[in-house]
């Protein structure tokens, strides 16, 4: 469904990404790991068209760079970190956005299809009660549940999430990692996500790219990206002692 050959992105001399390739196919959960200042989040920006990049990325064979802005947004969805909001739009106001890709024209409300799929999307995050309510009087789980629901409202093929829980309570990072695995039980649906956190990744994720400076130094299935050796070359500590340690707390 998506595939990233030789991408390079530079801020002046330095390669943040530096040469990453890899594809992710359906039914996947890919998540990019690595140390802070890996890149992560910057080849995110790249595969979703915000920032300048060289190399090839591919949506089913197309070059991104071909694609007009809607027709990469029926096919990609975006969740970032965290979503500020400055107006004091409903819900299903916010909710209803991620249906502008699908528009019949320009300043068309023709969107065959566009109800349905916004009563789903507040129905699976659990937010049809909040439909009407202020996003600025939301907590912060229920805003982050917000966006994603527009993002489900978006139908897109392959969700780009970067740290879609991070900040958030535990019940609401397992409420938010439990909708998007539900999501992807869909035929034709993909994940590639940023995680700090490797025990999400290892929970979610079918498959992983490990990062560091810019560059893989692994990837593949996640049981095998994620092992003890490739983590110590990595983080430069023991991981999974460290994992052990904290778990013997609750033991």
């Amino acid at each position: 469904m998506l595939e990233v050959r030789n991408v390079t992105v530079r801020y002046g001399e330095h390669a943040v990404v530096d040469h990453l390739s890899f594809t992710l196919r359906a039914g996947q959960w890919l998540m990019l790991a690595g140390p802070n200042g890996a890149g992560k989040s910057t080849l995110i920006e790249a595969i979703s068209q915000g920032v300048p990049y060289t190399g090839e990325i591919l949506l089913e064979g197309r070059n991104v760079r071909t694609l007009k802005p809607s027709q990469l947004a029926r096919r990609l969805g975006v969740l970032a970190q965290k979503n500020a909001v400055g107006y004091a739009y409903s819900v299903e106001e916010v909710v209803g956005l991620g249906r502008y890709a699908h528009a019949s024209g320009f300043l068309s409300s023709r969107d065959a299809g566009g109800a349905e799929r916004l009563e789903r999307a507040l129905s699976l995050t659990g937010l049809t009660g909040l439909r009407h309510a202020s996003v600025l009087t939301l907590s912060g789980g229920e805003l982050q549940r917000t966006f994603l629901a527009q993002v489900f409202a978006q139908d897109p093929q392959i969700l780009l999430l970067d740290e879609p829980a991070n900040h958030l309570d535990l019940i609401y990072q397992k409420h938010i990692f439990s909708l998007i695995q539900q999501w992807l039980r869909q035929p034709g649906r993909a994940v590639l996500s940023v995680v700090h956190d490797l025990s999400l990744a290892r929970k979610y994720g079918t498959h992983a790219v490990l990062m560091h400076r810019g560059q893989f130094a692994a990837q593949g299935a996640i049981d095998g990206v994620l092992s003890p050796e490739r983590l110590q070359r990595v983080y430069g500590m023991d991981v999974y002692g460290w994992m052990r340690d904290m778990l013997s707390q609750w033991q």
